[in-house]
């Protein structure tokens, strides 16, 4: 009997030991992941980085695919397991070639930590007409797991974890014009538009792949200080959002509120091993530990249910299809 999260049915939280403030050190404390494998985006910055470093430290293999080798090669340590490798997300055919030298190892995959993402940014087009953040932070996870998926297959007990954000709740998918063809481009929308993609290809993924022994996870990390994440963002943006004064300083009451990278990383690393999650898949994350579902108008914790609303994720596992050209086969 497969399980599904449509609707949020299993959006409840379980006593998962840890809360807002547990970093990464305190979820991976009795974990050994030696001889596991691990794929993880965006790895040599902020809560990427992060992640790379306690998986590794745990005894995984960590591959890390970055667009710029030079710079992965700085930030991440040579005194553990990491492997570096060139992959661009923008560019499909850059997705396939590393895919498919990871393929021709021959090893299983045990985790794939689809972390990369944009945010802030104008209103940019891939060369299929994709709008960036769509493309990045949610095409991008959808063929790098597909091509990848024999390997998950083979490690006989793998997961998929997709870092989503609590900017979902910016917007739900918009079917009739997802690449704001005809409407005005707002860059929250476009990221909400495009999170909300992750949660509900989460869903599908999870219901369809737990015959092969693979599940997948969505999560929001947290509000978390020292990322690149706002490196396009205008001062004026903050300014009208209400997180920086006239001269750009962070607000005291903003700051407070913000996570350290390592307990932003610490849900993305709960996610990927803790033993409480080997029955159940296809839920949204936060604070280490299964989200409610968010009923209010307002942004709140928890995921909206039309971010796991199952017509919506089979509607977009068929678009996602479409556009890429690809198919998982399940």
């Amino acid at each position: 009997m497969r399980q599904d999260n449509y609707q949020g049915k299993l959006q409840k939280a379980i006593n998962s030991g840890f809360n807002a403030s547990s970093t990464t050190t305190d979820v991976i404390k009795g974990i050994d992941l030696t001889g596991k494998t691990a794929i993880v985006t965006g790895g040599n910055t902020g809560i990427g980085l992060e992640t790379v470093i306690t998986l590794a430290s745990a005894g995984a293999t960590v591959i890390v695919p970055a667009r710029d080798v030079e710079k992965a090669k700085k930030n991440l340590p040579d005194s553990l397991p990491i492997e570096i490798e060139k992959m661009d997300l923008v560019n499909p055919e850059s997705i396939d070639a590393f895919a498919e030298k990871f393929l021709a190892s021959g090893r299983p995959l045990h985790l794939l930590i689809n972390n990369a993402g944009i945010m802030w940014v104008p209103l940019r087009k891939d060369s299929r007409g994709i709008e960036s953040q769509l493309a990045v932070n949610y095409l991008a996870q959808f063929q790098l797991t597909a091509r990848l998926w024999p390997a998950l297959k083979k490690a006989n007990g793998a997961r998929v974890i997709n870092v989503s954000s609590q900017g979902h709740q910016f917007g739900s998918f918009d079917f009739e014009d997802p690449n704001f063809e005809n409407r005005e481009y707002e860059t929250l929308l476009g990221y909400g538009q495009s999170k909300t993609a992750v949660n509900l290809f989460s869903v599908e993924l999870d219901y369809r792949a737990q015959s092969h022994n693979v599940r997948a996870y969505s999560l929001h990390p947290g509000s978390i200080g020292g990322t690149e994440l706002a490196r396009e963002a205008p001062l004026e943006l903050f300014q009208k959002l209400g997180y920086v004064d006239a001269k750009g300083n962070i607000l005291p009451e903003v700051a407070a509120s913000l996570k350290t990278i390592p307990q932003g990383a610490a849900t993305t690393v709960w996610c990927a091993v803790s033993p409480l999650l080997e029955n159940i898949g296809g839920v949204y994350c936060e604070d280490v530990n299964i989200a409610p579902l968010a009923t209010t108008v307002s942004i709140t914790p928890g995921v909206r249910e039309y971010a796991v609303d199952e017509k919506n994720a089979k509607d977009l596992w068929k678009w996602s299809e479409e556009v890429t050209g690809i198919s998982f086969g399940i």
